[in-house]
């Protein structure tokens, strides 16, 4: 059988402080509360806003050191792949969609914001490892971007 394409880029802020939890076989993992937000014009010619919310996961030795670094109102870049899951609740079958995350970059404080209180640097976690990017009012390292 071949093999499809699942990837995902979400680029939000955190809609809560992220929970560190363990899985009962002792794996880490971060859950993290994902706003995303766009804009459209409805059938009466009327600007409309749209949030969306996503459950993100990050497993792994990522975990730990993110759960320090993140807060609630920090804007993230997410790629991952989505995962889809169901389990039963109340005697009813429920489905459910994580975004389990493969890189977090730091996106710099809300949009809505205005100023920030403190810089936040993005980074590029690779392996456990950051690379500096830059941040708000900061030159990027051009010699650090991945693209």
């Amino acid at each position: 059988m071949a093999e499809g394409l699942n990837k995902v880029m979400l680029l939000g802020n955190l809609g809560s402080d992220p929970e560190l939890r363990t899985t009962a076989n002792g794996q880490q993992f971060l859950k993290l509360s994902l706003a995303t937000s766009f804009s459209f014009i409805d059938k009466n010619n009327q600007k409309q806003e749209r949030t969306e919310w996503h459950s993100v996961k990050v497993w792994g030795k990522r975990a730990e050191p993110l759960s320090r670094m993140l807060a609630k109102g920090a804007r993230i870049l997410v790629e991952g792949r989505i995962e889809s899951y169901s389990y039963e609740k109340d005697g009813s079958k429920r489905y459910g969609t994580d975004i389990i995350a493969e890189d977090v970059h730091f996106a710099g404080s809300p949009r809505s914001s205005g100023t920030s209180t403190s810089t936040v640097h993005a980074s590029r976690y690779v392996n456990g490892s950051a690379a500096v990017l830059g941040g708000p009012g900061q030159a990027a390292n051009v010699d650090n971007i991945p693209f």
